[in-house]
């Protein structure tokens, strides 16, 4: 069983010397960066550099990479790379948004209120592999960063991606790399509201967020009972008095799954 995107990291595409370090850091995802973290002047070069790499690279395994790209612009440069490097595509605010990223994997942006009430749409579209929230752009968009709008958000998100059979989004990035504890805090808010895993700016925020998404002991006991105490069928009870029943297993087996995994909690 392969192990999810838990993790991913951002890269700047003017700054090739990084390329490597990113991909030995151990994060699942690296996302070759070429929008905000390019300044204007480097596009160019940022295109180069990355094509350059990637065309040059050889590795078979390894993280999943992505290229988080401007918009329709970056395209003709890309067009020689493997197809299956997918796109991080900024600013998705409709359906039709996504039509010009056709025949690579899109995970699809959501930055601006629009973009986040049409998010069952966008993630209906059959390039569309994941979505996710760029959460500075939307609280500008939206003139607050409260975590009530934030939360908000990230649950029609949820809903939107899981109506569409794709996997749970992953967290935004959380942009001060030198605050652990906020970036931790944060993180299990999102696990707390169905989330997983999260991108990241720093190497150093990869272990915090890993820590964060290994499923606890307990949850695996719990799940684990759970699936034990169904094997008969109907409605049972666990052992601490909780009734359970078939709607339960999915939720059990999700737990599990994923402590797999990630490697947490032994099963």
């Amino acid at each position: 069983m392969s192990r999810p995107l838990v993790t991913g990291l951002y890269v700047p595409g003017d700054r090739p010397d990084r390329f490597d370090k990113a991909v030995a850091s151990g994060a699942d995802l690296v996302i070759l960066d070429l929008e905000d973290a390019v300044a204007p002047r480097h596009k160019d070069e940022a295109r180069k550099n990355v094509v350059e790499w990637l065309a040059s690279r050889r590795e078979t395994e390894g993280p999943r990479i992505e290229i988080r790209v401007n918009g329709p612009e970056d395209l003709p440069a890309l067009a020689g790379l493997d197809p299956d490097i997918g796109l991080r595509v900024p600013k998705i605010e409709q359906l039709s948004d996504v039509d010009a990223f056709s025949g690579r994997p899109v995970t699809a942006l959501l930055e601006t209120a629009r973009g986040v009430e049409n998010a069952a749409s966008i993630a209906a579209h059959p390039v569309v592999t994941r979505i996710a929230l760029g959460e500075s752009d939307l609280a500008s968009d939206l003139g607050s960063a409260a975590a009530t709008l934030i939360d908000h958000a990230r649950i029609r998100v949820l809903f939107a991606a899981r109506s569409a059979g794709l996997p749970a989004p992953m967290l935004s990035v959380y942009p001060d790399f030198r605050d652990l504890d906020g970036l931790r805090a944060d993180t299990e808010r999102g696990r707390n509201l169905g989330w997983f895993g999260r991108t990241a700016v720093h190497p150093s925020q990869l272990a915090v967020i890993d820590d964060v998404f290994a499923s606890t002991q307990q949850s695996v006991r719990w799940a684990r009972s759970v699936l034990e105490a169904l094997k008969g069928g109907g409605v049972t009870t666990l052992p601490s008095g909780e009734m359970v029943d078939a709607a339960m297993a999915g939720r059990a087996r999700l737990i599990l799954e994923r402590a797999l995994r990630v490697g947490g909690s032994s099963i």
